[in-house]
């Protein structure tokens, strides 16, 4: 068994566990936004194919304890990094991170580790300069109380990066972070799902992948692909094993609207580009099944109406941090109140930076959750659809 590290949102750490428990991984500890896991080798592919709150999975190389230099240089050396390298290897060192230990600068710990890396391959291929001329990998350091953990990234370019979207417009929601607020939505396919602010479809594509049981990184490549263990015709039956269970079977009413013609246009792109993703997928076990692609409209939100008599809107209207400015945010929070009136019995999860947005959309909500959404510390504001009126007490709900 191997034990990885799958990187998420700080706030996330519980929906990640619950999504590796489900492909049948044991959970090996929880940090904010680290979770360590157990998994054989296919965990190296599966992980990545099919986690949807993931950032980055990384294979924990080392575990050990450094209170100084050259602490640190031996247990690094001491890994079999010719195992997991070609001889034409890049290593990059690409981050360290370091908490309340002796070894506190990050530049020096980020040379010492790169030098001990290379000095094995070296010592151990018999050669005095690595030519350095193939794919470059990257190993990332943490230092939590003089524990050293070595991590060697299986992902390439983050898990976010889906691969369907090729425009994400001003400002986009990441796919991971729309993921996430499906989960804490408690979002199940047969109930009714709309955007009013969809823009580039994130959440309404999300959800669709979601639905149909789609693994999100079916279209895309990763790290692994360049590594000495990788095991191409693994990873090709992995991919169909996960191809196999998508369903298509499926009946969801899942919609988004948005009043920008523009941003209409670019989520039905993604949403294309998603769909035909996951057909590919499907016909390299030999079925030409369709996926119902997600409707998308343009309109105003406060012309909108509920098309059925219960639920879920989850959105990401504008925050005021990249589009447009605080003041033309609070004003479109207070129009927002419409919603509630429209779309009576809905249950609503409405992610913002906004501070003042329960003060201005009148509305308090039944549930607060502290999301990071990128760099933006976020919250979710959770309505269950029954509190149609100002909580009198003014104050928020629980987090």
């Amino acid at each position: 068994m191997n034990r990885y590290v799958a990187l998420c949102a700080v706030g996330a750490e519980k929906i990640l566990g619950n999504e590796l428990k489900q492909l049948g991984y044991r959970l090996a500890g929880t940090i904010p936004g680290r979770v360590s896991f157990e998994g054989d080798g296919d965990a190296l592919y599966r992980a990545n194919y099919c986690l949807r709150t993931c950032d980055r999975v990384y294979l924990q190389m080392a575990q050990y304890e450094a209170a100084d230099f050259d602490a640190l240089f031996d247990g690094c050396y001491s890994v079999a990094w010719q195992d997991f390298f070609h001889k034409d290897v890049r290593v990059v060192v690409d981050k360290v991170r370091v908490y309340k230990s002796r070894l506190n600068s990050e530049h020096s710990v980020q040379s010492i580790v790169q030098k001990a890396i290379y000095k094995k391959l070296g010592d151990t291929w018999h050669i005095t300069t690595l030519p350095e001329s193939g794919e470059h990998c990257d190993v990332r350091v943490y230092i939590d109380e003089d524990v050293v953990t070595l991590l060697l990234d299986t992902s390439g370019e983050a898990l976010h990066k889906r691969g369907y979207r090729t425009d994400g417009g001003i400002a986009p929601l990441r796919e991971t972070t729309a993921a996430v607020l499906l989960q804490e939505m408690i979002w199940r396919r047969r109930t009714p799902l709309h955007d009013p602010f969809c823009g580039s479809g994130t959440i309404v594509i999300e959800a669709a992948l979601y639905a149909h049981n789609i693994a999100p990184g079916l279209g895309r490549h990763f790290a692994w692909e360049h590594l000495a263990i990788y095991n191409q015709s693994r990873a090709v039956e992995i991919k169909k094993e996960e191809a196999a269970k998508i369903r298509t079977d499926v009946e969801c009413r899942i919609t988004g609207s948005d009043i920008d013609p523009a941003a209409v246009s670019r989520a039905r792109l993604n949403a294309e580009h998603a769909c035909v993703t996951a057909g590919r997928a499907l016909q390299m076990i030999g079925s030409d099944a369709k996926i119902i692609r997600p409707d998308f409209i343009q309109s105003d939100f406060a012309d909108l109406k509920a098309p059925y008599d219960e639920g879920m809107i989850i959105t990401n209207p504008p925050y005021g941090e990249r589009l447009g400015d605080a003041s033309q945010a609070e004003e479109l929070y207070r129009g927002m109140a419409s919603l509630f009136v429209d779309f009576p019995g809905w249950q609503m999860g409405i992610i913002t930076s906004q501070k003042k947005f329960q003060e201005c959309v009148g509305k308090y909500a039944d549930m607060l959750k502290s999301i990071k959404a990128g760099n933006l510390d976020t919250i979710l504001y959770l309505y269950n659809g029954r509190n149609s009126s100002k909580n009198q007490s003014g104050k928020g709900g629980r987090k």
